[in-house]
């Protein structure tokens, strides 16, 4: 398949046209190096690590000049570039069908150059454009290497929250790298339950081609056990994986669950006003032997129903 179309090359050069050609000029000089960086630090359990680096080579590069233009500028010229990378990450057809719109979407994005360069948008575009994250679904990005250290599975344990996490852990092998989903929150048109069942569909077939994964997992505060009663609309992101061999690790309150907890809903937004809840981050685990055989099952059972 062709990664490009003419017409998203000619917006990715449209962007790139937007900085003096002396700053292209640093922009090409730095783009390699930068990538490197930023691809060495992909594995950080800190999604936001790729976009410092980058940050990093920009600031060096342009110091006070820096702007958003060329923040911009950078995406596109790495954008340009994802006929090269794409191939060499080895994705499958259920990745590779969705980059179409994905590209489609980063190239009208940064057409559009709004300012400020949201800070999230911009530690998605960066891994978007390196091919550190790809699309899962149209909504569901996935990293291609997370950790999940055994600290926070003893603390998990210690604070109360179970004991059984421990040989969920072992059994996984939860030592290797994960894959590791996120939403997009640009495109919520797959925030549903099927949408979420293609993100998880798509992170199986990836793992079959990386054998050295321990599996795909979330981290958010929707996973929080009490929204099965709170916000019943959302239990399915929680219970959907725990029926089929996923297990969950505590992470805990703080500031910025509060804040998206709330943000969507007037009724947990009142409950968090009143105290009577509190929202949790919490990881759901997915080993991959589980969820290949849930993502194998639910394929047989469409081939079935489309025959």
């Amino acid at each position: 398949m062709d990664i490009l179309t003419a017409a998203q090359i000619a917006a990715f050069e449209a962007v790139l046209a937007r900085v003096p050609p002396e700053d292209r000029a640093r922009l090409h000089g730095l783009k390699d190096a930068a990538a490197d960086a930023a691809a060495a630090s992909a594995p950080h359990w800190d999604f936001d690590q790729p976009a410092h680096r980058a940050e990093e080579a920009l600031q060096a590069a342009f110091g006070p000049a820096l702007t958003d233009d060329h923040r911009r500028a950078l995406v596109a010229l790495w954008a340009l570039e994802m006929p090269a990378r794409v191939p060499a990450a080895d994705l499958p057809q259920a990745s590779l069908e969705l980059y179409p719109e994905w590209i489609g979407r980063l190239a009208d994005f940064l057409t559009a150059a709004a300012d400020p360069y949201d800070r999230d948008f911009w530690a998605k575009d960066v891994r978007i454009s390196l091919v550190l994250s790809v699309p899962g679904a149209r909504t569901q990005m996935i990293d291609l290497s997370s950790p999940m250290g055994p600290g926070q599975i003893l603390r998990h344990a210690r604070e109360g929250w179970g004991w059984s996490v421990i040989p969920a852990y072992a059994a996984a092998q939860a030592w290797k790298p994960w894959l590791e989903v996120h939403t997009e929150s640009r495109e919520l048109g797959d925030f549903n339950e099927a949408g979420w069942d293609r993100a998880w569909a798509t992170a199986a077939e990836i793992l079959k081609r990386r054998p050295e994964m321990a599996g795909m997992l979330g981290s958010s505060w929707f996973y929080d056990p009490p929204l099965e009663t709170i916000s019943p609309r959302l239990a399915y992101l929680r219970v959907n994986p725990l029926k089929h061999g996923a297990f969950m690790v505590h992470q805990g309150p703080g500031e910025i669950h509060t804040q998206r907890a709330g943000a969507s809903s007037p009724t947990r937004a009142a409950l968090i006003e009143k105290g009577e809840y509190t929202a949790r981050s919490w990881i759901v685990a997915w080993p991959r032997a589980a969820l290949i055989k849930w993502a194998d099952a639910r394929k047989a059972q469409g081939l079935s129903e489309a025959a």
